[in-house]
């Protein structure tokens, strides 16, 4: 059974590569010179030269001396460095199929140890950092049978032993970069001569294992120009796929979670190839991959939960946004740049990122500039297009359409998140964790019609506030689209919603509407086919819900929000609770309930009809 869930994830991967391939020549390409006499003549010889060089490493001193958010920033790296000395070494211990949380172990002891040393050369630090790198280098393998786990690992050793030259033991160098190469780089490239999905694919794999490559390319690029140069010059082909995912305003398909994951391997990578070759190779100049930082902003409502769709966490920590630092460090944008977080008492920020070495330098550049507006109505189009409206009274509005096939995405089209006063009280079921599902055998990654992922709550329609048509699940590859988005005192996002309904109905077109700054209207037109037979209308809470004549009133946290059934008040309402969630694998939610408006298909006049429901104070 592991080997046929390991096949099927690749082919999910494949299918995200051959999705992202068919957009062919609308694909913005990133600069790519590298050849071994481009890498010989223009890779920086000195070191550090990831993410750190000379320059860069003298400016960031001074401002950990001058800066009160990199000052307080760093003492925090230092606590955690502090707290890695007498922890245990990282053994080869395989999760499932995954090495991937020692792989990210040590990708953030790096960051740490790696960090402090270069600003204070504590042999104790040094010390450690060695001893760290010895006992991962001394793996069997990085576990390439899922190959996350060997492009964290890779960047890991590649970080540590650039961070560290010219004060780690030479053995201990001889023996990361044939680790890096033996058993990071060489695995990518398979004995057939053709790539392995992640190298072209169109998800967060591309971003994370191109960039674990680069870093590793440039740590061996003095032992094996050839194969550094080749391997760069793939991945550098390869990440555009990857940032067309964004297209074309930024929206990242996987939810605001993956964004972190895919655009923080993304950011990194843009840090190294700028310290060790002196550009970014063009990322800075895609328009969209640029805009995403709004789309990171918008994705956190005023609950402190995010517009949780696709396999997105359901809320944030205290930690600050240091990816979206390194956005605002290149564009001065205040917004992206979370100031107070990154000012909390350092013995308060607990376990730090395991990015957060490397970014206390974009930190350090940032310049805030004039310009920077967020605006209250958003929208971005694309494979998951959304619509955001905020306001007053901590209005929150989040509203999406997309396909279910989409990497990491759910049956959840024309689906809808909505705060109001602090409260979320329209949800959405969120993600689960994947190792307990993997570990019974469940078939989590296949997305055919009738595949196992659709029968848990978190991936199908039955738990997402949408339409679901004859009691059946969504069409996996039945798209729906942003039409139009109206600003203005009463904002409007309208997504065509047809896709998902083939076969069993004939149109489908879904209406936003901000009626005021305490109120949400959903208003949907249908046209029914005679296979059409019941069309059912869903809102999912956490709420208490009473059923009332026109409607129901629910109540949460003493607040009340009026469901207002506009277009059949006449007609009542049904709850169907999940909590318990009907199957044992399903997320359990506390609370967890589905309002239904069920209408019979002969019941809509001459086949066209409209559904409208508000929800307001």
């Amino acid at each position: 059974m592991k080997h046929i869930v390991l096949f099927l994830f690749c082919f999910h991967l494949l299918f995200a590569s051959r999705s992202v391939a068919q957009q062919g020549e609308n694909i913005p390409k990133l600069d790519n010179p590298v050849t071994v006499s481009y890498l010989k003549k223009n890779l920086r010889k000195s070191h550090p030269r990831l993410v750190l060089n000379s320059s860069i490493e003298r400016d960031l001193k001074k401002k950990i001396q001058s800066d009160p958010i990199v000052k307080n920033y760093y003492e925090a790296i230092r606590i955690n460095a502090g707290n890695l000395m007498d922890k245990p070494f990282l053994e080869r211990i395989v999760t499932g199929r995954r090495l991937l949380s020692v792989s990210r172990e040590m990708l953030y002891r790096v960051n740490m140890l790696g960090m402090v040393y270069r600003m204070e050369k504590d042999p104790k630090i040094l010390r450690r950092l060695n001893d760290e790198v010895l006992a991962v280098c001394n793996f069997s393998d990085w576990n390439p049978s899922h190959y996350l786990d060997v492009a964290e690992m890779a960047m890991a050793v590649a970080l540590a032993i650039d961070w560290g030259h010219g004060d780690l033991p030479q053995s201990t160098v001889d023996l990361a970069i044939d680790a890096l190469i033996e058993k990071g780089i060489k695995p990518s490239w398979q004995e057939d001569g053709r790539n392995s999905g992640w190298a072209y694919g169109g998800n967060n794999w591309n971003q994370v294992c191109n960039g674990g490559m680069i870093a590793a390319s440039i740590a061996i690029a003095g032992k094996d120009p050839e194969l550094a140069a080749k391997t760069i010059r793939r991945a550098l082909d390869g990440l555009p796929n990857a940032l067309a995912s964004y297209l074309p305003d930024g929206v990242y398909p996987e939810g605001s979670t993956y964004w972190g994951y895919g655009t923080g391997f993304s950011v990194i990578t843009c840090a190294m190839l700028e310290s060790a070759f002196g550009t970014d190779f063009g990322h800075t100049r895609h328009e969209a991959y640029m805009k995403s930082a709004l789309f990171r902003v918008l994705c956190n409502a005023p609950t402190g939960w995010y517009y949780n769709f696709a396999d997105c966490g359901d809320r944030r920590g205290n930690d600050a946004d240091e990816i979206l630092a390194w956005f605002a460090a290149k564009t001065g944008n205040k917004a992206f740049f979370e100031a107070d977080r990154f000012l909390i008492p350092p013995d308060r920020m607990g376990k730090l990122s395991r990015l957060g070495g490397a970014a206390l330098v974009w930190i350090s550049q940032y310049r805030e500039k004039p310009g920077a507006d967020i605006p209250s109505v958003w929208a971005g189009r694309g494979h998951n297009p959304i619509a955001i409206f905020t306001g007053e009274n901590r209005y929150y509005f989040g509203g999406k359409g997309g396909r279910a096939t989409t990497s990491h995405g759910n049956m959840d089209a024309g689906s809808f998140i909505f705060e109001l006063e602090g409260i979320r009280w329209v949800v959405d079921p969120g993600n689960q964790d994947y190792h307990q599902l993997e570990q019974t055998g469940f078939d989590l990654w296949s997305n055919c019609q009738d595949c196992q992922r659709w029968t848990l709550l978190t991936k199908n329609n039955y738990a997402h506030s949408t339409l679901t048509v004859n009691n059946r699940l969504h069409k996996v590859n039945g798209e729906a689209t942003l039409l139009e988005v109206k600003e203005g005192a009463r904002p409007e996002a309208v997504f065509d919603i047809t896709g998902p309904y083939e076969g069993v109905l004939k149109s489908a077109r879904r209406t936003f509407t901000k009626d005021s700054d305490v109120s949400l209207t959903v208003t949907d037109e249908i046209e029914t086919l005679p296979e059409t037979e019941m069309i059912t209308w869903q809102l999912m809470t956490t709420a208490d819900v009473e059923l009332v004549k026109g409607g129901a009133i629910l109540r949460q946290d003493g607040k009340t929000l009026r469901l207002n059934n506009l277009s059949h008040p006449d007609w009542q309402l049904s709850l169907v609770s999940l909590d318990p969630a009907p199957m044992a694998l399903d997320r359990q939610i506390k609370g967890l309930k589905r309002i239904d408006l069920r209408i019979p298909a002969w019941t809509v006049k001459d086949g066209k009809g409209a559904i409208k429901i508000q929800l307001t104070k």
